[in-house]
């Protein structure tokens, strides 16, 4: 039996938390479950301007990073009013890419729902051509936050 080895990729969380707006829900008076999407970018944008790498950070340095593979699972129901507390997990990688987990609670601490995205870097400033090498600023950035 083969034994599963530990994971060497190093991890940063932030957690930031959102309020379930009436728009977000069905006439169940739920959650609707696209809209989990859309926390885990709450969570990607808190994450991003807590750490130094937001979309703005990425932007200035002339590259975009498109969302290439997401996921969900749904645990339980969110309802209108609710308080959500988003885990966001930055997965490090040896790839030029971003690897996000997602950890959504509710008031009551229970898991709602988790998932995990994956963006590539692109040129932001020419034709959009993926970058298949690790960019510079973001290679600064992990080394910066420890990751290096």
């Amino acid at each position: 039996m083969k034994r599963k080895m530990p994971s060497k990729n190093k991890e940063i969380v932030h957690t930031n938390q959102v309020r379930v707006r009436f728009e977000e829900t069905d006439p169940l008076g739920i959650v609707w479950h696209g809209n989990y999407i859309k926390y885990f970018e709450d969570g990607r944008e808190a994450f991003g301007r807590k750490h130094g790498i937001s979309y703005l950070d990425q932007k200035h340095h002339g590259f975009a990073t498109p969302i290439v593979k997401s996921s969900t699972e749904h645990k339980r129901p969110l309802k209108y009013g609710d308080i959500a507390t988003i885990k966001t997990i930055f997965v490090d990688s040896p790839a030029a890419k971003m690897i996000f987990r997602y950890e959504i609670y509710n008031q009551d601490a229970l898991v709602v729902c988790t998932g995990e995205t994956t963006q590539v870097f692109v040129d932001d400033i020419g034709n959009g051509e993926l970058s298949l090498n690790i960019p510079e600023f973001f290679m600064a950035w992990k080394k910066q936050v420890g990751l290096l």
